[in-house]
């Protein structure tokens, strides 16, 4: 057995392993071992991942002893809605899956964020286990139980928290990732250095070039700093009641370029990235981030191959679209801002001068 990270998401009675490493599909007998309620198990993933990786996943559950069956879903964000939420339910049924029943997720984000709450609502909770075959599911969606779906008037407002019972982060499977996906998954590794780690924002620096040639053993480890990084801050705010919005940097402006372009024209991390320029420059017009500090900012993201010009969508719609977001309190937009690097914090105290001015 090839070695692994083990890391803990610390929440009680519902903690559970990230494990991280290479070549893990194939050992997810010894991973899962005593994970499954039952010997029945649904995998839920989608029309790209399947070729890849459904067999492998099959295969060893099926080494366990499992009764499996599977749903392929269409791959992309403008299928994350009720309409294919409800290929799950009619699978889980058609199958006639019971409480015990364990989702298994094989995929990137949207695949993670739909079984998790397919999970969370399929006869009011089921266990689900969260397999990532995306840098950013890997980073970052996979861990602390966000899931959800999109509505035509705002993204993921539809959802709960819904711990999964263990999550198993494969990086070998970053090799089959398209690059444009890989990139994109770069800006929440990036986040992560800009909300508060310093040290990982300088090291992204440094290796960034290694990230980009998928170098196997700088990807372990940025996924496992990333990792802890998300577990350390879901630890301390499960549901999102003050620090863990934080992660939300440049997802402000982010889902509103998502849906105001049409939900899959923009990568959800490619709107990350421009949301993080437009936090950066509107933190900069605040007088809270040096020039140096934005070039630097700039710099990082460009090395990654992401968008730093946010799409012209227009003040008022960039506005429009902003305020329908889950941060938002009494009707006043939260937004993630930056007092230097790594060292975000949550305000509502924006003025239109500056939000008119990165925005036009």
């Amino acid at each position: 057995m090839t070695e692994h990270i083990s890391l803990h998401l610390d929440l009680g009675e519902r903690s559970y392993p990230i494990l991280i490493g290479k070549d893990l599909l194939a050992q997810l007998p010894v991973l899962l071992k005593g994970k499954f309620k039952s010997k029945h198990a649904m995998i839920v993933t989608n029309e790209t991942v399947a070729p890849l990786y459904l067999e492998a996943v099959l295969r060893a559950l099926q080494a366990m002893g499992m009764e499996v069956t599977h749903v392929v879903l269409p791959d992309g964000e403008q299928y994350k809605d009720s309409q294919h939420l409800d290929l799950i339910y009619s699978a889980l049924l058609a199958a006639r899956c019971d409480r015990k029943t364990t989702l298994v997720a094989l995929g990137g984000g949207v695949v993670g964020d739909m079984t998790g709450y397919a999970a969370a609502t399929y006869m009011r909770g089921i266990p689900f286990i969260q397999i990532p075959t995306t840098l950013l599911s890997q980073v970052d969606s996979s861990v602390g139980g966000k899931t959800g779906i999109n509505h035509p008037l705002g993204k993921n407002m539809i959802g709960a928290f819904y711990q999964p019972k263990a999550v198993v982060a494969d990086v070998s499977t970053l090799m089959t990732l398209p690059d444009r996906e890989f990139s994109a998954g770069l800006a929440e590794v990036i986040k992560y250095g800009l909300i508060d780690d310093l040290p990982l924002f300088e090291w992204l620096e440094q290796n960034m070039a290694r990230l980009m040639s998928r170098d196997i053993a700088t990807l372990t480890e940025a996924v496992a700093w990333c990792c802890r990084n998300k577990a350390r801050i879901v630890a301390a705010d499960e549901t999102e009641g003050g620090v863990r919005a934080l992660l939300n940097l440049g997802h402000t402006f982010g889902h509103a370029i998502e849906a105001g372009m049409g939900y899959g024209v923009w990568l959800h991390g490619e709107a990350v990235a421009a949301g993080m320029m437009l936090a950066a420059a509107a933190s900069q017009e605040m007088g809270l981030l040096r020039a140096d500090e934005l070039a630097r900012i700039k710099r990082l993201l460009e090395a990654a191959g992401l968008p730093v010009a946010a799409p012209s969508l227009g003040v008022a719609r960039y506005i429009e679209l902003m305020q329908v977001d889950k941060k938002n309190d009494a009707g006043r937009i939260r937004f993630i801002m930056m007092r230097g690097l790594a060292n975000a914090f949550i305000t509502d105290d924006v003025s239109s001068d500056v939000l008119n001015k990165v925005l036009s």
